[in-house]
């Protein structure tokens, strides 16, 4: 009787884990999977992410645009003409204005501004060294004294008796772009401006730069 009455217990297994620790382990495993991908996820948006970063910045800060040298501001002071000679001198302050939209200085070295009368020149003024800062505009205030005496074989009589005095000015500037205290690149500008004078008045009646 007694054989009868005796329980019979399930075997355990031989590797000494059970049905529900297996379970665990498979679960446990299947977490560091979804981990790692999520790591491997990450890192690649990190590293598109950088290379975004790093293509703005070339193509917008690190890369370097080259400066302009424009004429603007003038005012004349003194303007006399003769239209039967046919001659004219002429005094007045002007404005240079060196426009540097860099994400760096833009050092420039000394340059010369000259103003012509259908390509002769009819006087000159100097530009000094220096230099225009990150996204700014360096202004140099000079004073021009121009004389058409060294004129010859031109139509100014022409033009002057038409109330009239177109001259041009012409400049270039050699210097170098610094970029993050590091890279340094050689840029010139050039100036290419043209003004018209009223004789009658003796102001300037326009004034263009390309």
């Amino acid at each position: 009787m007694a054989e009868k009455n005796q329980q019979v217990y399930p075997l355990a297994p031989a590797n000494g884990y059970t049905r529900s620790d297996a379970e665990s382990l498979e679960s446990a495993n299947e977490m560091k999977r979804k981990k790692r991908i999520k790591l491997a996820i990450y890192i690649g948006i990190f590293i598109v992410f950088q290379i975004m970063v790093i293509t703005a910045i070339s193509l917008t800060i690190m890369k370097v645009k080259t400066p302009k040298v424009r004429l603007g501001n003038i005012n004349v002071q003194d303007l006399n003409s003769v239209p039967a000679t046919p001659s004219f001198n002429t005094k007045f302050t002007a404005q240079i204005r060196v426009k540097n939209t860099n994400f760096g200085p833009y050092k420039y070295d000394a340059g010369i501004v000259t103003f012509l009368y259908q390509g002769a020149t009819v006087g000159q003024v100097s530009i000094p060294k220096s230099k225009a800062g990150m996204l700014s505009t360096k202004k140099i205030n000079v004073e021009v004294s121009l004389s058409s005496s060294a004129l010859s074989g031109t139509n100014l009589g022409s033009e002057m008796s038409n109330g009239v005095l177109t001259l041009n000015s012409a400049a270039k500037l050699t210097g170098k772009v610094e970029l993050m205290f590091i890279m340094k690149k050689k840029k010139s500008s050039t100036m290419d401006c043209t003004m018209a004078f009223d004789l009658s008045s003796k102001t300037l009646k326009s004034l263009q730069c390309k």
